[in-house]
């Protein structure tokens, strides 16, 4: 696998026994064991991932709120110093550019985290609409990210934590100048999997010590190394969007289900806020439902869905739910065929087997 790029953890990935795969141009581990025994460790115990393939970028200057207000479609004004927010950047056509996170290190200096696929892209949108008093930098270079999660990520990752409580850091808030294994990072109480724990950010030229210290320190409780597989199912389980998927350019946060980060009455005039307004008002066309197998076969990313001999949508994700050992999967549909327990049918290798209109999340952590 030539010409892709690499995270710096790259050649430790050999020594948990990392098979890797081409993710959007970077050669990353689908599994260290195997896809199960990790999203089982996610769920009942911990797990590590590497996420430093991660695009961060930062902005800074007295504009920066009002710039960041009219670029996303989440109200930035309502985060507050050390907190983070879930926002898209959206096209003029509601098309999504990208869903991101913006955390606001303090008043006129926020960093944003973008996918991996999108870095290059978002900042040239970002760099074109540039208005005022603002300067952004793309720091994906110089910085790693790894992601502890799952219900004892709290209790491994404290142990390597020295002058922070972790549990003083609320949900999707962060602190700056954390010590971890003795190096300075940002951690932050979010993640990707439906489960409580910490991305925590760093100097790419600690994160391989840090890497070790984290699996070492978690012995005991049993965490493993995770790859893109076990990231999937359980992102897929909790409902969490992944862009290229349930996202894209084609498809706007209103029809993947993430109207909640659309805020439609802020003030600011964000790109794609008129044809989002007029999306709500006319009344979306077709949504993003869960599908539950009737028949035999398991759903996966663009097959076609049927009512009858009318095609009336295709599956975003699909896969059998390591949690919930069903064949399920997230179907964008048209709209009048939404309501739960409608049957729909699933192409499946030139077959049409049955499936049903089902709710999600398909999995829900118990506080």
């Amino acid at each position: 696998m030539t010409g892709l790029k690499r995270t710096p953890l790259f050649d430790v990935y050999k020594e948990n026994g990392g098979k890797t795969i081409d993710f959007g141009g970077w050669e990353l581990p689908v599994q260290f064991s195997s896809i199960k025994e990790e999203h089982e460790a996610v769920r009942n115990r911990a797990g590590l991932f590497d996420v430093s393939h991660m695009g961060e970028v930062e902005v800074k200057g007295s504009d920066s709120l009002s710039f960041l207000q009219k670029m996303m479609t989440n109200d930035i004004s309502k985060v507050k110093n050390g907190g983070a927010q879930y926002t898209a950047m959206c096209y003029d056509n509601g098309g999504t550019v990208d869903d991101l996170l913006v955390y606001k290190i303090e008043d006129d200096h926020y960093l944003l985290v973008v996918n991996a696929s999108n870095i290059e892209k978002d900042y040239k949108w970002l760099e074109e609409h540039v208005e005022g008093d603002v300067t952004i930098e793309n720091l994906s270079e110089k910085t790693a990210q790894l992601a502890i999660q799952g219900p004892l990520a709290e209790k491994v990752l404290q142990k390597l934590v020295t002058g922070t409580k972790l549990s003083d850091i609320g949900f999707f808030k962060f602190q700056q100048e954390v010590n971890v294994n003795g190096k300075t990072a940002l951690v932050s109480r979010t993640g990707y999997t439906g489960e409580d724990g910490f991305e925590v950010y760093c100097d790419a030229k600690d994160v391989v010590e840090l890497w070790r210290a984290i699996l070492k320190a978690g012995e005991e409780e049993g965490v493993l190394p995770c790859g893109l597989g076990a990231r999937d199912t359980l992102r897929f389980e909790a409902n969490l969007a992944l862009y290229g998927q349930e996202l894209s350019p084609e498809i706007s946060p209103l029809e993947a289900g993430i109207g909640f980060a659309v805020k439609l009455n802020k003030e600011a005039d964000f790109i794609g806020k008129a044809a989002l307004k007029q999306q709500k008002e006319s009344g979306l066309s077709r949504k993003l439902v869960g599908i539950e197998m009737i028949d035999r076969g398991i759903p996966r990313h663009g097959y076609p869905v049927y009512i009858g001999e009318e095609l009336i949508g295709e599956v975003t994700t699909g896969t059998q739910s390591p949690t919930l050992k069903k064949n399920i999967g997230l179907a964008l549909i048209k709209t009048e065929f939404t309501g739960f327990d409608s049957e729909v049918e699933v192409e499946i290798r030139g077959k049409r087997l049955k499936a049903a209109v089902v709710p999600t999340p398909f999995y829900k952590r118990e506080k």
